[in-house]
């Protein structure tokens, strides 16, 4: 994020595919660039002396150039998951967020600053006249002159570093990515001491400096906007939400819990009346996307191929499985077994207790939810729009000529599904494959498929799939995580 000319605070907002433009005075937000733009996955922006905004968008390769009438123009699709920019005069520089590397000028003939590096982010021209960016993998932070030549090592051993930023005093200010809240200090003109500023908040993700030197911060996990002062003390300017959510599953208490792509968190019991306490982070973890509760424990997947286990008792996390092809939705079986909807495959598998995975039924099209009934399995598929009841190993049609079917639900003998192609809530009698729409004009996402051009750099992150999880309370409502607008709906059953 970067101010504008026009003195608002610019955000690019990479789940949402676009970027908003607030004033930090009133907290006001204006979408400049909506998510139906030529933006995918906008992962940080700049300004140069023109007025023109320069924009990363990570997954497809490209960095954009925005004149001041609002017009885009493609500046380069050959660069690898580019993330931190800076503009110099005219002069724009991006950074590729992948290990090994590179810092480049971009141009008509673009020029190669640095290689090697172990995963570049936010970075910022210093008062000396030098680049310095952070390799986000090893903990350091480096400076390289302009027109190229040895990069020079500037701090090492500090704490996740994400984004480099200086204050109007020349001062280095270094975030934190991790649960921390660490804001590094480094005086390289003075004494050369390091300090740290220690906020609540955490999984930082980028700054900027207004012209009174207060500092804003934005996390890529918990989302919002705050001001953070040198104590440590913050004040929210755009409120803390939602970045999906997609996977919901009700823990024995009746507990809400969410997979929010950067997270697991909960919503409050109780709607507040400040944003900010609507939500809680249980937990940081990478690219959960679907979600099930047993006991103290909750079972998560990631479209990028893992399943994890998450002991809430203890705080700690282990990997079930590696390798799977865009896992989505799952459940636990009474014995404790996950059944995961293993979506790129066209299966469902099993995980034992043992972390052996097994095939428990294939043929389908694009498995997305799974729900368990006793000893049956209900299985929904986007691809082939129907919703299937495993037996033995072998998918019976239930219901077909459905709108993108994703989460599922059973609850008092009825099959539950959300269809999100239409945006609706359907009912299903698992005896007579009956049909009912329950509510319609539902907040959820349209489905989308694989986008031209989109890539994902093995290991890095690219966009979550639209997913709309549903989960049944004890009381017999029915907990939507309503990823159209980032909310969490609970609708209650005839």
């Amino acid at each position: 994020m970067a101010f504008g000319p026009d003195g608002r605070l610019y955000v690019a907002q990479f789940l949402a595919g676009q970027i908003s433009a607030v004033d930090v005075a009133t907290g006001d937000v204006e979408v400049v660039v909506p998510p139906d733009g030529p933006l995918q996955s906008p992962d940080d922006l700049a300004f140069d002396t023109d007025g023109a905004m320069y924009v990363t968008d990570l997954v497809p390769g490209r960095v954009w150039r925005r004149d001041p009438a609002g017009h885009f123009t493609l500046v380069t699709d050959e660069v690898t998951a580019p993330n931190g920019i800076a503009c110099v005069g005219t002069r724009v520089f991006v950074n590729e967020m992948i290990p090994g590397g590179r810092l480049l000028e971009l141009g008509d003939d673009p020029m190669v600053l640095a290689k090697g590096l172990a995963m570049g982010n936010a970075m910022q021209l210093g008062p000396d006249g030098r680049l310095y960016y952070p390799h986000m993998l090893t903990g350091e932070v480096f400076r390289v002159p302009l027109d190229g030549g040895e990069p020079e090592l500037v701090a090492a051993d500090v704490p996740d570093p994400v984004a480099v930023r200086f204050d109007r005093e020349g001062v280095l200010l270094v975030l934190s990515r991790g649960e921390s809240g660490f804001v590094t200090r480094l005086d390289l003109t003075g004494t050369g001491d390091r300090s740290a500023i220690v906020s609540e908040l955490n999984a930082l993700d980028n700054a900027a400096f207004d012209a009174d030197n207060r500092m804003f911060v934005s996390s890529y996990a918990h989302g919002g906007v705050a001001e953070l002062a040198g104590d440590g003390r913050t004040r929210q300017i755009v409120p803390r939400d939602l970045g999906g959510p997609f996977g919901v599953t009700i823990d024995l208490g009746g507990g809400v819990h969410l997979a929010d792509h950067y997270r697991l968190a909960q919503p409050a019991e109780q709607p507040s009346d400040r944003p900010d306490e609507n939500v809680t982070t249980t937990e940081l973890v990478n690219f959960v996307h679907g979600v099930a509760a047993d006991g103290d424990l909750l079972h998560t997947t990631s479209q990028y191929g893992q399943v994890r286990t998450h002991d809430r008792a203890s705080g700690t996390t282990r990997t079930r499985a590696n390798g799977l092809e865009r896992p989505l939705g799952i459940a636990v079986r009474a014995d404790g077994t996950l059944l995961v909807a293993e979506s790129g495959a066209g299966r469902i598998v099993a995980i034992g207790h043992d972390d052996q995975v097994s095939v428990v039924a294939d043929g389908l099209g694009s498995p997305a939810g799974v729900a368990v009934d006793g000893g049956r399995c209900y299985v929904t598929d986007e691809r082939l729009s129907a919703v299937y009841r495993i037996e033995d190993g072998v998918p019976e049609l239930l219901a077909d000529g459905l709108g993108a079917p994703q989460g599922i639900t059973v609850h008092d003998g009825v099959v539950y599904v959300v269809e999100a192609a239409r945006r609706r809530l359907l009912a299903i009698d698992p005896v007579t494959g009956d049909v009912t729409v329950e509510a319609d004009s539902l907040p959820v996402a349209s489905p989308a498929g694989p986008r031209p051009g989109l890539f994902v750099v093995p290991g890095l992150p690219g966009m979550p799939r639209p997913f709309a999880g549903l989960a049944a309370t004890p009381d017999g409502a029915l907990v939507l995580s309503a990823n159209g607008d980032g909310s969490v709906l609970r609708l209650k059953t005839p």
